[in-house]
């Protein structure tokens, strides 16, 4: 899937880590809430409050998940699980294109 039919956006856009993440969220006409955004080039740590799905669209990354000690390789087309209440260190090697599935 390309795009999102009947949803809602947040118009302002939220800025992490001095600009080298952004993204909106939308909501689908289900309710079910999801970011969309860019990674650019970096190495960063998030945390969760909500189980994720992160779909990348394109790019490539390297994942530690709380608690690994080995990173995985993950590029446009692939996704990785990340569990509430976590983190996980990603070191984005081109930009990343994704969407963020929470719950």
């Amino acid at each position: 899937m390309t795009t999102f039919e009947n949803v809602a956006v947040t118009k302002k856009a939220n800025v992490y880590f001095d600009g080298k993440c952004v993204s909106h969220n939308i909501v689908l006409a289900d309710g079910t809430s999801k970011s969309v955004g860019v990674i650019l080039p970096a190495s960063l740590t998030f945390t969760t409050g909500a189980p994720e799905i992160m779909e990348l669209l394109e790019g490539e990354c390297k994942v530690t998940l709380a608690g690994e000690t080995e990173a995985v390789t993950y590029r446009g087309g692939e996704s990785f699980n990340v569990p509430g209440n976590s983190s996980f260190q990603i070191e984005v090697v081109e930009p990343v294109h994704y969407v963020c599935h929470f719950g």
